[in-house]
């Protein structure tokens, strides 16, 4: 995400592709050559065609769609669509109508003229004639190859295009999204927009004319059969139209079932985002329980609609099986009762009818419908999306005048700010009130009055939740105004309280788009204090630091966070809590040369709950409630009588510089903790898998449908399913030919009677009824049987997966493989597999049927396959290769709209939409330039391995009519019509296959997920004796050892020392209360440890769920834990109390108050051993005394482990552990440590200043006499 230009592809060799390379598909045979030679890389792409750039397709839609939605705001987006794309559509549905009237007309004539000529006594065609008609069918099959193919493409290329487009606007408005807007989205509903519901143009448009070209073909086809067989036409069209209401019924219910669908998965998709977001917590508090339920119950409820809409597609697919032979056999059977005689020419002749409306009345007609109607309802969604609140609506009745980096209020920033004339820099707030939308009806800020201007520090200070971060998003624009006014003038950069970091380098996230000034860059990393992190980072400035800065310490986090925002050249800086994820030392010059110093000039908003910083302020806000309090200047608030003045003096005096200090046990200072997993200054590419999906995963994949049993079961359904109907096939031309030997010699006696002729065949027809339904129905149980279970086996895998397969994995990538990749196997695999095995089965039968006419025919079928193998092995390796290119640029699609909406009010503070929205184009154009490649070869495929279908049956015929060979035109009839009807079928199938095993690529990425490192197993069979364990909370480290993994260093060495019980604070060993924590289930030792995690993280939900998601203790219970962490009066103000809903990630709640919520759930689980992971970092002085008193209370005694930043917070400990450079230096009570003048401890405690320095030695001794007098 800078300035620097990406590395330019090879032109698109369709750029310069002629007219028959375009029908012929030219321009691709080199990428096959080159793929089957040595394979594609992702470097082998092209440049995406200029037609495909995401950012003008994405602008022109936007443009039009505005246009639209002014006058059509439910159909704004269908609208734009057609306006857009329109015209090209219907062109193309011309062409289709063209190609589909030939084959209607000219190939059934022409079959039949043929066939009278092997017909003997029943036609006058000559051999010259029959000639004639054999050239006939070749063209009218040459025109599947010539327009058929390319016109499809042209379609999938409008399908392309509407999903670019639609993806693009996606991402540009959510970039635009108010607060009201956000509160009704979540990540997974734009996941599965953006996976889900644009994948629906791939699918759907493809075959969207044949709603038009269906009917037209069917009254044609009606009429051409009603000239040969008359009246007798009308029973058979009528069981065929019979079944058209039904499939648009199925196909209508099929969409409705689509809609429950996609709102079910978006439900599942929000939960695992949470899940894995909050992987850490979840595994802390041993949650993946509750976690596991609420998921089960989600699929639960996704499947049950994905089961109903499989079993309507069953028996749509079945239609396909049995519809036209009933049909034709209705139509001979009532053409016989008639009185007529049938023979070879009007039965193939009707029957080749049949076959060319078949695909299209039987299947094609009715998923066009079901696409369409699924189309339409993405379109719905993604429109209903469209039309959400955008920042600039929610304000309209106050007046503004506040340029912000050029930006404009709708969030996205011009290419050229607006003049305006030039005003001294100020923000002013005046009366102003203002409210977070959701449940509280009072307003967040109340009565808010603000004037500042010029060179000013103004310092924000009050309790958690008092309404601190609300003034800068007021001032931001974020927070809706209720009333008053709000003034700023001047460019604008903003600090966020929890950093937000994207998945770039160090670099990239300090220039976050701006040109590199190398001076004004060092200089901010100088007065950021980063220097001497970039010497130890592996890469400098250059290493990566992972999605949300995983590669980096909080600390470090926060300064990078802090160094993007004073980089940026600006009036007004707004500083949210900047200071308390860094040591003492660090804050100071923070402070001093940053804050004070390098921003000197500036208006500095700062919030902090670092008091001892307040003196050097201009301007100090004290808020509570939402009001302020009073403000003035800190001489002014000492002598102003209120209780703050007294808290003013009791945490720092004047010359106190206190600030925080990490002590960490799990490392030795800011800059050691790095992951070594950032090896290469590149970021971490996704795994994939090269050459053929192995046979493992296709076993693999049907295992998990059930038994071997079962899958046989599942064979022999469709081996008989396929038998019935080429006995049904076969039975026609039987008949025809003991009719034709009849009519030639009245004194031949059939083998059979007429009558038992017709039983048979109906008893063949029924048995196909049946086959056909039965073998759908089954086949489809089967595999959503599969779907379940793979889903359930790798959520528990993940669930269980070690922590570092969440910190190498970015979340995009984690949710695309339960989003895309498990759609695909819900919803598409089964479609493309029941194909290959139906093709698969056809081909045999229609082999059977040739050998049974002319075994002779058997030896150029062979050479046939041979010829179909090759090509496909071909082209196998060339779309395996791109599909696998696609699937890894789709992850990251993913994973900027995620990363997007975690930072959007940095973003917006910035005005860096403009260079979010390039990169997410520059995303899209690589996805495209694969998805285009994947669609050209598939094609091309397809219109080679026709052509070789159209040579292979001119020499089947022009060998027939040459040798002579066949005597009936029954034969004949068979023969062409199979070989026709297998000639469409068989290369489909052949793509089909391909197109399975690219797909089973989802597969192969879903199943990676099976063998994940998992956490130990939970064997409770060592569970302690003791049920109350641990009863006395003593801790003892022996010779202890950790790292990471097996290839990196250790991070902690030889640790060996004691907490005893009570106190407050791989190789070898962690010993609690004598049991050797090695030797226990995992699950069973975090249980009962309380953990207050360094980033408090909440869930969708209830806040009784979020405190209690066993449902363990009572209402009681859970209100005195809120009341101990001073949040009782703030949820009992909610209208639901505990049952008030909180949104995903804890967004309604301020940081300060999620991390109350975590210490409230430590509180109720009441363990002996208590780890506080810097728990009161983001809470005000007053709030953290009442916490630390709570907690001595609470546990009292309890072992309790604190890594604090405040070091008065730890002062009182029992003992203090000092590391440095992953070993222990000092291990003793705080006041015998300081005794030392040259201690670890006593450095820290002398940076502090010299009356902070003095509090604390007091505060530790006290707490050393108190400890001794026990």
């Amino acid at each position: 995400m800078d300035n620097e230009e990406r590395p330019k592809r090879k032109p698109n060799p369709r750029e310069r592709a002629n007219i028959l390379s375009v029908l012929m598909f030219l321009y691709v045979l080199p990428v096959f050559f080159k793929a089957y030679k040595k394979g594609l890389k992702e470097d082998d792409l092209y440049e995406p065609l200029e037609e495909h750039k995401s950012t003008k397709l994405g602008e022109k839609l936007e443009s039009i769609w505005k246009q639209q939605h002014r006058k059509h705001k439910r159909s704004a987006l269908h609208r734009a669509l057609f306006r857009m794309f329109g015209l090209e559509f219907m062109l193309i549905g011309l062409v289709k109508l063209f190609h589909e009237m030939i084959l209607i007309l000219l190939l059934p004539y022409s079959i039949r003229k043929l066939v009278g000529y092997f017909s003997v006594g029943q036609s006058h065609t000559s051999l010259s004639e029959a000639y004639m008609y054999a050239g006939l069918i070749v063209i009218s099959t040459l025109t599947e190859c010539f327009l058929g193919h390319p016109s499809m493409m042209a379609l999938m290329h409008i399908s392309m295009k509407l999903r670019v487009s639609c993806s693009a606007m996606i991402y540009r408005k959510t970039l635009k999204l108010s607060q009201r807007a956000l509160g009704q989205t979540t990540v997974g509903q734009l996941v599965n927009l953006l996976s889900n519901d644009v994948s629906k143009f791939d699918q759907g448009f493809v075959l969207a004319h044949y709603i038009w070209i269906g009917p037209i073909q069917t009254i044609v086809g009606t009429y051409m059969i009603y000239r040969e067989i008359g009246i007798a036409t009308f029973g058979g069209i009528a069981f065929l139209l019979f079944f058209i209401p039904m499939q648009i019924y199925l196909g209508k219910r099929t969409s409705v079932l689509r809609l429950k669908t996609a709102l079910r998965t978006d439900e599942r998709v929000r939960l695992m985002n949470e899940i894995i977001s909050g992987i850490q917590v979840i595994k802390m508090y041993t949650w993946e329980k509750p976690f596991a339920k609420l998921i089960a119950a989600a699929r639960r409820l996704e499947i049950r609609a994905i089961r109903t809409h499989s079993y309507l597609l069953g028996i749509m697919f079945s239609f396909e099986t049995f519809i036209t032979r009933t049909s034709i056999f209705i139509n001979l059977l009532t053409f016989i009762y008639l009185g007529n005689d049938i023979t070879a020419e009007k039965v193939f002749a009707v029957t080749a009818i049949y076959n060319v409306m078949r695909p299209i009345i039987t299947m094609i007609f009715t998923i066009s419908i079901s696409s369409i109607a699924e189309v339409n309802i993405s379109v719905n969604r993604i429109n209903k999306f469209l039309c959400y609140e955008e920042l600039e609506l929610q304000n309209d009745n106050i007046k503004h005048n506040f340029p912000i980096n050029g930006s404009l209020m709708n969030g996205i920033a011009e290419d050229k700010p607006q003049k305006i004339e030039f005003k001294k820099p100020c923000v002013r707030l005046k009366n102003l009130n203002a409210k977070w939308l959701g449940e509280i009806k009072e307003d967040t800020l109340k009565n808010i009055d603000l004037d500042v201007e010029g060179n000013k520090i103004v310092a924000v200070i009050g309790p958690v939740g008092s309404g601190k971060s609300s003034i800068l998003n007021v001032i931001l624009k974020e927070l809706p105004i209720t009333s008053g006014n709000l003034e700023v003038i001047g460019k604008v950069s903003f600090s966020s309280q929890e950093p937000w970091l994207f998945n770039g380098s160090v670099r990239q996230n300090v220039l976050f788009g701006d040109e590199l000034d190398a001076g004004r860059y060092a200089n901010v990393l100088k007065v950021c204090a980063l220097e001497s992190d970039l010497t130890i980072l592996p890469y400098g400035d250059k290493t990566m630091v992972g999605e949300k800065g995983k590669s980096l310490s909080g600390g470090q986090k926060a300064r990078v966070n802090l160094a993007r925002c004073v980089y940026k050249n600006a009036d007004i800086y707004l500083l949210d809590d900047p200071l308390s994820a860094v040591d003492t030392k660090v804050g100071k010059q923070l402070f001093e040369e940053c804050i004070k110093g390098y921003l000197k000039g500036k208006i500095r908003i700062l919030i902090t709950h670092q008091l001892q910083y307040l003196k050097s302020a201009d301007h100090i806000i004290i808020l509570k409630d939402g009001e302020i309090e009073k403000q003035g200047t800190y001489t002014d608030l000492q002598t102003s009588g209120l209780d703050f003045a007294k808290l003013l003096e009791e945490f720092q005096s004047p010359d106190d510089e206190e600030n925080e200090r990490k002590i960490k046990l799990r490392q030795m200072s800011e800059t050691e903790e790095i992951e070594d997993d950032w090896e290469e200054p590149e970021k971490d590419k996704e795994h994939m898998e090269t050459g053929k999906v192995k046979m493992d995963i296709y076993t693999a994949y049907l295992r998990f449908g059930g038994s071997w049993f079962t899958v046989f079961a599942v064979v022999l359904l469709f081996i008989l399913c396929q038998a019935s109907g080429n006995g049904v096939d076969y039975f026609v031309s039987f008949w025809v030919n003991m009719e034709q030997d009849i009519s030639n010699d009245n004194t031949t006696i059939p083998a059979i009677s007429r009558d038992n002729v017709i039983y048979t065949y109906a008893g063949l027809v029924v048995l196909l009824i049946i086959f056909a339904v039965w073998h759908c129905l089954y086949y489809f149980l089967f595999l959503m049987r599969a779907s379940i279970k793979i889903h359930d086996v790798i959520f528990s895998n993940v669930t269980d997966a070690v922590m570092r397969f969440f910190n190498k994995n970015p979340s995009g990538r984690i949710l695309n493989r339960f989003s895309k990749d498990l759609g695909i196997i819900d919803e598409y695999i089964p479609l493309v597999l029941f194909d290959v095995i139906e093709v698969g089965l056809l081909l045999f039968g229609a082999l059977a049927l040739s050998i049974v006419v002319d075994k002779w025919l058997a030896l150029p079928a062979i050479v046939l396959l041979f010829i179909f193998y090759f090509m496909r092995v071909v082209f196998l390796r060339t779309s395996r290769s791109v599909k696998r290119i696609e699937g890894i640029y789709r992850s990251p699609i993913f994973g900027q709209i995620t990363a997007s909406m975690n930072g959007l009010t940095t973003i917006r503070a910035f005005g860096a939409q403009n260079i979010l929205t390039k990169e997410f184009d520059n995303y899209q154009d690589l996805h495209s330039s694969a998805w285009y490649l994947f669609l050209a070869s598939t094609r091309c495929f397809g219109f080679w391995l026709e052509i070789v279908c159209v040579i292979f049956i001119t020499s089947v015929i022009v060998s027939l009519l040459s040798l002579n060979r066949v005597s009936h035109g029954g034969d004949l009839g068979l023969l062409i019509t199979q070989y026709i009807g297998l000639m469409g079928a068989l290369q489909w199938g052949m793509r089909q296959w391909t197109e399975l095993e690219n797909q089973m690529t989802s597969v192969e990425r879903i199943l990676e997920y099976t063998k994940l490192e998992s956490e130990p197993i939970r064997d409770k069979a060592k569970i302690p004796a003791n049920p109350k364990w641990p009863e006395h909370g003593r801790i003892i480290f022996k010779n202890l050892c950790l790292r990471y993994n097996a290839i990196e260093e250790n991070v902690l060495k030889n640790l060996n020392f004691t907490i005893e019980a009570g106190e407050k604070i791989v190789e070898g060993s962690i010993i609690i209360d004598g049991v050797d924590t090695t030797e226990i289930p995992l699950d069973y030792l975090r249980s009962r440890i309380a953990i207050i995690p360094q980033e408090p993280v909440l869930f969708s939900g209830t806040m009784r769920k979020n405190l209690d998601p066993f449902d363990e203790y009572s209402d009681d219970l859970l209100w005195s834990a809120l009341e101990q962490v001073e949040l009782k009066d703030v949820i009992f103000e909610l209208p639901a109390g505990l049952a008030s809903s909180v949104s995903e990630g804890g967004a309604n709640f301020s940081v300060g108050q999620r991390q109350l919520v975590c210490l409230a759930r430590a509180i109720l689980r009441n363990n002996k051993i208590l780890v506080l992971d810097e728990a009161t970092a983001n809470v005000d002085p007053h709030t953290d005394a009442l916490i630390q008193k709570t907690i001595r209370k609470k546990f009292e005694n309890c072992t309790v482990l604190t890594i604090a930043h405040r070091l008065h917070t730890v002062m009182d400990s029992h003992k203090i552990l000092v590391m440095s450079s992953g070993n222990m230096v000092e291990f003793a009570h705080a006041h015998e440590l300081l005794k030392n003048d040259l201690g670890y401890l006593t450095h820290m405690v002398e940076t502090t200043g010299s009356v902070t320095a003095k509090n604390l030695r007091k505060l530790a001794e006290k707490s050393y006499s108190e400890m001794k007098n026990k």
